[in-house]
């Protein structure tokens, strides 16, 4: 009913099928690009702090989507790439691709600003892209691999607490038996034993700032964890309604499209009144997705019209 009150149809499955066979992703890919580089202006409060968080989502698929997504035998699925402002709570970069793409392999085709710090984990272990990423300036927290030895030249008082050890030193001169290492600088290892028991191995090549600031950062990471688990939940893409990569690269674009939208449109309603929480906003939204409303009208309950309006209503047109 409220669609047909907005002057709406139905849309029927037949032309959202052709739409998603036909209509290129690349319309999708190139708006969402537009968008994030405009939201990111607009969201961020520190310009100071670029501190970017680079991780990947996986999204599983039925054998419909065999022929372009297989991961193994009887698996398909896709992946999207992020880097993500935990600042603005925006991502500023996003790709897609098949699951069987490595991590890495998607990372070393994204933009890098020089001079900004960059947080990932373990599936983003490559020596060489971290050297190209140190010679641009910019700082890098991640983790050491188990089996990953570090030849100390120097270590460092710790102010306890959770912080275990902080040493200096190199990496090894070959990350496999017949890759050289071009990462030949100096590297920090900072031990942390996190909430659990567990101790994890930090490594930056930032020299000069203290271990709990170290820690701190990698601590971040848990942001763009939260915004994959909202955008799966909340926006819907855990299950497709289309098999096709055009289809799939539609579906997940249109997500972050709309998580942009709210971000912005929360960003402009919220006052000293009015400070709804994200989900709390998106059901707002949800709920009112059909009705001819202001966004600052949005938290209030729909006003009830009069009792007698439906008699005066008639008595006009009589």
């Amino acid at each position: 009913m409220a669609l047909y009150h907005v002057g709406g149809k139905a849309v029927k499955r037949s032309p959202l099928a052709d739409a998603n066979k036909t209509r290129p992703s690349s319309l999708f890919s190139d708006l969402l690009t537009a968008m994030m580089a405009g939201a990111h202006r607009r969201l961020r409060q520190d310009m100071t702090e670029c501190v970017y968080l680079i991780d990947s989502t996986s999204v599983s698929l039925s054998q419909l989507s065999v022929d372009w997504a297989r991961y193994s035998e009887g698996v398909c699925g896709a992946k999207a790439h992020i880097i993500y402002d935990p600042a603005a709570d925006c991502p500023i970069h996003a790709v897609v691709t098949p699951s069987r793409v490595n991590d890495i392999s998607a990372a070393k085709k994204m933009p890098i600003q020089p001079g900004a710090t960059y947080v990932f984990d373990l599936g983003y272990y490559d020596y060489g892209w971290w050297q190209e990423m140190h010679a641009a300036k910019c700082r890098i927290v991640t983790r050491f691999k188990s089996n990953t030895p570090l030849k100390v030249a120097s270590e460092r008082e710790i102010p306890g607490g959770p912080i275990l050890s902080d040493r200096v030193g190199t990496l090894p001169k070959r990350q496999a038996r017949n890759r050289k290492n071009p990462f030949s600088d100096q590297v920090r290892e900072v031990r942390v034993q996190i909430d659990t028991g567990k101790v994890l191995r930090i490594l930056t090549n930032d020299l000069d700032a203290s271990a709990q600031e170290i820690a701190d950062l990698y601590k971040r990471r848990w942001a763009i964890e939260l915004f994959f688990r909202w955008i799966k939940q909340t926006l819907k893409i855990r299950k497709f309604i289309g098999t096709s990569e055009n289809a799939v690269r539609i579906q997940i674009a249109v997500a972050l499209i709309s998580f942009l939208l709210l971000r912005l449109a929360q960003k402009v309603l919220k006052t000293d009144e009015i400070d709804l929480a994200p989900l709390a906003f998106s059901r707002i939204v949800r709920a009112n997705l059909m009705q001819r409303r202001r966004l600052d009208e949005l938290h209030r309950p729909l006003k009830k019209p009069p009792a007698n309006q439906n008699q005066m209503e008639f008595a006009f047109a009589a």
